[in-house]
């Protein structure tokens, strides 16, 4: 195997627990505010990991489009190959990587299918065309080439030129209710700092509380 030979200093700034927020959704949103703030592009993207029903792992960018108490909100089409495997397993990952700030941040929880209301909200926020596009493609289905996807769209924008645009029903939102959110800072050595948050379920539905430690890099 030929090495890469690439060996990147992250410096030494630390991250200690007393740095973090007790709520690590909360801390999250801090995170993410940073990324913002230092032009990384798309810092909203993430690579969501699912298991399908052969217990095959997939995983794909998706861009978080909400995050609240109760998790972390994405829309995909419900049919489409992420859509099915959630389906048959709920369990996913989420792994926001903002390597620039030697940030990075991994989410382990259940995916589920949100209220209507929350997904036709979402989809009425949207700009037209892409709501349209939510008509026009049959996500992670087979087509012949690029000149058909293109007609399947144009036929959708025509169809839809003067009229409002309903939300399909096989298109909507899910929300990641995270059981574990680890925070990792890179540091010089490769002696990063990773510090965990995780949760259990009750036999009620309800959650334990936040629990918080430190793992070795």
């Amino acid at each position: 195997m030929e090495s890469l030979g690439r060996h990147e200093d992250y410096g030494q700034e630390s991250l200690h627990e007393t740095h973090l927020l007790s709520d690590p959704i909360e801390q999250f949103k801090l995170w993410l505010k940073e990324a913002e703030g230092e032009n990384i592009f798309e810092p909203n993207a993430f690579v969501l990991s699912t298991v399908t029903a052969e217990q095959q792992p997939r995983a794909r960018t998706v861009l978080l489009k909400g995050v609240d108490e109760h998790g972390f909100f994405f829309a995909t089409n419900f049919l489409s190959r992420k859509g099915q495997a959630i389906s048959a397993n709920p369990k996913v990952s989420a792994v926001f990587g903002w390597y620039s700030i030697y940030h990075q941040v991994i989410i382990e929880g259940v995916a589920r299918v949100v209220p209507d209301h929350e997904s036709d909200d979402y989809h009425n926020s949207r700009p037209h065309d892409s709501q349209v596009a939510a008509w026009s493609s049959q996500q992670s289905a087979f087509i012949q080439n690029r000149e058909a996807l293109d007609k399947q769209f144009e036929d959708a924008i025509e169809k839809f030129r003067e009229s409002e645009v309903p939300r399909p029903d096989y298109w909507g939102g899910y929300r990641i209710v995270p059981t574990r959110i680890e925070f990792w800072k890179g540091r010089s050595n490769r002696m990063h700092d990773r510090i965990e948050y995780v949760r259990s379920i009750n036999d009620d539905g309800t959650y334990t509380s936040w629990e918080v430690q430190r793992l070795q890099p």
